[in-house]
């Protein structure tokens, strides 16, 4: 494979700091960009020098908050920016890491997200996405946002993925010299093992001695939706990595 040059926008994130990782192993030229690195896709400071150079934007960068307006917002500003910046730059496309299930999302953060897909789709440069299931390391967050010795945990079906994982298949995606056969789905990465977040959660609450219980209705957007089964991966989708048990064996 020959050597690129790639820039990474949310490169400090939870995903982003192993696509840099797998881009750096792999022999390939990384331009980290965030706010840590000097670079805002929002207010564009330091954008164009960054992109100066550049073949492929890897975008990863995330929203922090669940809230449906301030997401889109941020969603709309950082794909317009990433596009008209990357286009001046000579960029060649844009990959973009996504959610499973997003195209049936109506509300709240995937609602957000939905529209971010939409808008790169639309943009100036060619856009690949892959959607992603749930990350194992959302479900430490989950237990973060309670602050509490008992933590009330979603029981929606998932495949959960090491974000490690993801990474790696964002980054066979953005260096597959091929283009994808028209009509082809939006490709998918999960786990190997389908069980519910708050049964993995149940798993890592015993280590942090917090009692973990189940939530078959929780007033969440799209909940039914996620009960449903609407974030489990289709038939299509690639399945790699770790269980949630084995990725969590490996933490400190």
């Amino acid at each position: 494979m020959s050597t690129s040059k790639f820039a990474v926008a949310g490169a400090t994130g939870r995903l982003g700091r192993h696509v840099v990782d797998v881009l750096v192993e792999r022999g390939q030229q990384v331009v980290p960009i965030s706010r840590a690195t000097g670079v805002d896709i929002i207010t564009g400071n330091g954008l164009a020098e960054a992109l100066s150079g550049v073949d492929v934007i890897i975008d990863v960068a995330s929203w922090h908050a669940s809230e449906e307006d301030a997401a889109t917002q941020f969603f709309r500003t950082s794909a317009r920016n990433l596009h008209e910046e990357g286009q001046r730059a000579g960029v060649a496309r844009i990959t973009v890491a996504s959610i499973i299930g997003i195209d049936g999302a109506t509300a709240g953060f995937g609602a957000a997200k939905k529209v971010h897909e939409e808008l790169h789709l639309s943009g100036l440069l060619p856009v690949r996405i892959l959607r992603a299931a749930q990350f194992h390391e959302f479900v430490g967050q989950l237990l973060e946002w309670q602050q509490g010795d008992v933590a009330y945990v979603p029981a929606w079906p998932s495949q959960l993925v090491a974000g490690r994982t993801v990474a790696e298949e964002l980054v066979d995606l953005a260096t597959d010299p091929d283009e994808p056969a028209p009509g082809t789905p939006i490709p998918e990465i999960a786990g190997p093992r389908r069980e519910t977040v708050a049964e993995a959660a149940q798993l890592l609450g015993a280590r942090r001695n917090i009692k973990v219980v189940g939530v078959d209705n929780p007033d969440l957007p799209d909940a039914e939706y996620a009960a449903a089964g609407g974030l489990l991966p289709g038939p299509h989708a690639k399945l790699a990595g770790p269980t949630f048990q084995l990725w969590l064996d490996t933490q400190p």
